[in-house]
């Protein structure tokens, strides 16, 4: 256990964060995870060659599911007229540039070397910024006791900081453009989990057309919808269960396509691959103009799912994801696209299902098979990512509380939701049965696919300036080449907007609306706390009231502040006239990484007063706040006991405290919250009325945050309050 400075005093609130149980005495006194995690947020499996390809077989079922099925839908979402085998080459050289450029160069060389300590995606980049600079909305700082060594930030001191990073401190419109970006990479990836199984389930059932012409095409969009109803009722029994023939399903569809590509390579147009050469591309725009710019927004799903490189780092390792992406899935693409160009330049008007009459007879229902499974594999992981963005987003304030589940006892990553599992559903289901025309869900995945790449690019381009200090002629070159191929992408597909592009943007600002409502609530909630806080004089004086009685118990009195007590507390006490023996003051508090190593995730601390402590819980959003069944009052106590007990070996007179605390939680143990709610008066503005009477509605109808402590439900008390705004 760590010591308190000499000349410190235990009793100031100040010390709250300064006594921590060492890891070198985690087993003895602070059985935090019986699993003997470390609390390194990359550990992966080894680092072998061995491990690394066990791995990169393993991201083919959950990484690189939309990328590698987008075949299905890239060239039946093109409104090609009447194109020419110059058209179809120019078409080809284009999507080989795109994935080349963007899944090889930006996303395996240069985004997965951007982790935010083995985390990927938009908000792991917004993250490591805030981490870095002095920017962000919530602390990023862990409570440590060795925080001089390990967590000190590599970029303290004005001095060396980019002039971008000190704007970027200084600067209240900055610093909230950077959370709108951040906020908007989030909504569009939740649209990716709506639309990837829309899209990909319809282009795989709709097959079943061509051996079938009397198939209707509402009858192809009701067979999709029982497909995903049936996955999305699956999804209870966690990812691991319902995902163990994935990879396999991904490694048949990955080695099949490209030697399908090679036969129709051989049979149709042998010299395919000379529209590798840029000069189509010109020579493309040059003949097409205002059409070739319009086919980009078909293009551009050549490349859909290639967020997932970056995203789903945390469940693999940088290496295996590069093996699997360079040697498989990269290759496996470039050749099925060829394949794809070869057929549809001696058959031109076929691209309207430019995938399944490329296919041989002989072989056609096993690759329809394969491509139906394919595609509800690359629906499994989007989804997953959806659960795991918003598991993220409750820990963090941005969205209302919901209901977590962690399917998994290993992996604490992979998590499940029943109210966001069913709102995904029926909007899935909408969008097959109301937009089911294929070119429209096209429309719209093209602008969310579009746009993450965007954000990524922007994120990326910022961590290069602020964090690597990367030289100032790459990063021009870095962000005019990939910025300005991805806003030519962005410009044509905005052109889609009436054309079904429209949905995705209804979707995020819906989502953005009600994160920043829920968000902005809750920080008006901690301005007032903060404003009309309680310090230990005042708690002192409160308790000398000889009215005020000290009742037997151990009670967990829940504040969002740390460098005080709640003004619930105040109340609690006045309308009640007493406060239990053992009153443990807990903040529960959401850090800007990962995880927290197990050592440092529970700081105790004595206040000063007979029987009250101070609790703070460290959580990182990938964390789990229930550990091997064991909720985290159960831990809090086993960590104050051992903190007690240290003390007592240090100051003589204090043995009394760990038999006291065993009397308390003896005689019951109970948690309060505030149940608080807002008084909007008549000297508030009409953004606070909109706002707050929005959050009031969320908060109303939203879990409460005692059950994702694993607290029973007879244990919990809420006390009432309003709050002047």
């Amino acid at each position: 256990m760590a010591a308190l400075p000499r000349d410190s005093t235990p009793d100031s609130p100040e010390n709250l964060a300064e006594v921590v149980v060492d890891s070198s005495c985690r087993d003895r006194y602070h059985p935090i995870d019986s699993r003997g995690n470390s609390g390194s947020s990359t550990g992966h499996m080894g680092t072998s060659q061995k491990g690394t390809l066990l791995l990169a077989y393993k991201t083919l079922g959950v990484v690189f599911g939309g990328l590698v099925t987008s075949p299905l839908y890239v060239y039946p979402s093109m409104p090609l007229k009447f194109p020419t085998e110059d058209d179809y080459l120019g078409i080809y050289s284009i999507m080989f540039w795109t994935l080349t450029l963007i899944g090889v160069v930006k996303y395996a060389c240069i985004a997965l070397k951007a982790d935010d300590q083995g985390e990927g995606g938009t908000f792991a980049l917004y993250s490591l910024l805030c981490r870095n600079l002095n920017v962000g909305i919530l602390s990023s700082k862990r409570v440590d006791s060795n925080s001089s060594l390990s967590h000190i930030n590599p970029f303290e001191g004005s001095e060396k900081r980019s002039r971008l990073g000190k704007f970027i401190e200084r600067s209240v419109v900055a610093r909230r453009v950077l959370l709108f970006i951040a906020m908007l990479g989030m909504c569009m990836l939740i649209g990716d989990g709506i639309l990837t199984p829309a899209i990909s389930v319809l282009s795989a059932v709709d097959g079943i057309r061509a051996p079938f012409p009397s198939v209707s095409k509402s009858m192809v969009e009701g067979l999709s919808a029982v497909v995903l109803i049936f996955l999305f009722l699956m999804q209870k029994f966690g990812t691991s269960r319902v995902s163990f023939l994935f990879s396999p399903i991904m490694g048949a569809w990955t080695l099949t396509t490209p030697i399908i590509g090679i036969y129709s390579i051989i049979k149709y147009y042998p010299t395919i691959f000379k529209a590798l050469s840029p000069h189509y591309i010109v020579s493309f725009f040059w003949r097409n103009g205002k059409e070739g710019w319009v086919l980009l927004g078909g293009t551009i799903l050549c490349i859909t799912g290639s967020e997932a490189l970056f995203a789903d780092l945390g469940h693999f390792n940088k290496s295996s994801i590069q093996v699997a992406f360079l040697v498989t899935i990269y290759p496996s693409l470039v050749l099925t696209y060829a394949g794809q160009t070869a057929y549809l330049i001696k058959n031109p008007y076929d691209h309207n299902d430019g995938f399944y009459k490329f296919v041989p007879t002989r072989i056609y229902w096993p690759m329809f098979i394969v491509a139906t499974l394919a595609a509800i594999v690359a629906s499994q992981s989007l989804i997953s990512a959806t659960f795991s963005v918003i598991k993220q987003s409750v820990v963090l304030n941005y969205f209302p509380r919901v209901k977590v589940v962690h399917t998994s006892h290993s992996k604490e990553g992979e998590v499940y939701s029943p109210e966001v599992n069913y709102i995904l559903m029926i909007l899935c289901v909408a969008v097959i049965l109301i937009f089911g025309d294929g070119k429209d869900i096209g429309n719209a995945f093209g602008v969310v696919v579009s746009l993450v790449m965007l954000i990524t690019t922007v994120l990326l381009t910022l961590v290069m300036i602020i964090i690597w200090k990367t030289p100032p002629l790459l990063i021009a070159l870095y962000f005019l080449t990939f910025f300005t191929m991805e806003g030519v992408y962005v410009s044509a597909v905005c052109t889609k907007i009436p054309e079904g592009g429209w949905i995705p943007f209804a979707i995020s600002f819906i989502l953005a609306f009600i994160m920043f409502g829920w968000f902005y609530g809750r920080q008006r909630k901690t301005e007032y706390e903060l404003t009309h806080k309680i310090n230990l004089d005042r708690l002192g004086i409160l308790l000398s009231n000889t009215g005020i009685q000290r009742v037997p118990g151990l009670c967990f009195f829940y504040t969002n502040i740390q460098d005080g007590l709640t003004p619930i507390l105040g109340h609690y006490i006045k309308n009640m006239k007493s406060l239990h023996k053992i009153t443990i003051f807990t903040t529960l508090r959401y850090l800007l990484v990962p995880k927290v190593a197990p050592n440092e995730r529970i700081v105790v601390k004595k206040l000063g007063l007979k029987g009250v402590y101070g609790c703070l819980i460290q959580y990182g959003y990938a964390d789990s706040l229930n550990i091997d069944g064991d909720d985290s009052a159960t831990q809090v106590i086993d960590s104050l006991r051992a903190y007690l007990q240290n003390y007592s070996n240090c100051l003589q007179g204090e043995e009394e405290g760990v038999s006291e605390l065993e009397e308390a939680r003896m005689a019951g143990v109970v948690h309060i919250r505030g149940k608080t709610r807002f008084y909007i008066g008549t000297n508030c503005g009409w953004f606070d009325r909109i706002m707050l009477a929005f959050y009031e509605v969320m908060h109303s109808n939203c879990r409460s945050a005692l059950p994702a402590l694993g607290v029973p439900s007879p244990q919990r008390i809420e006390v009432g309050m309003l709050y002047e705004a």
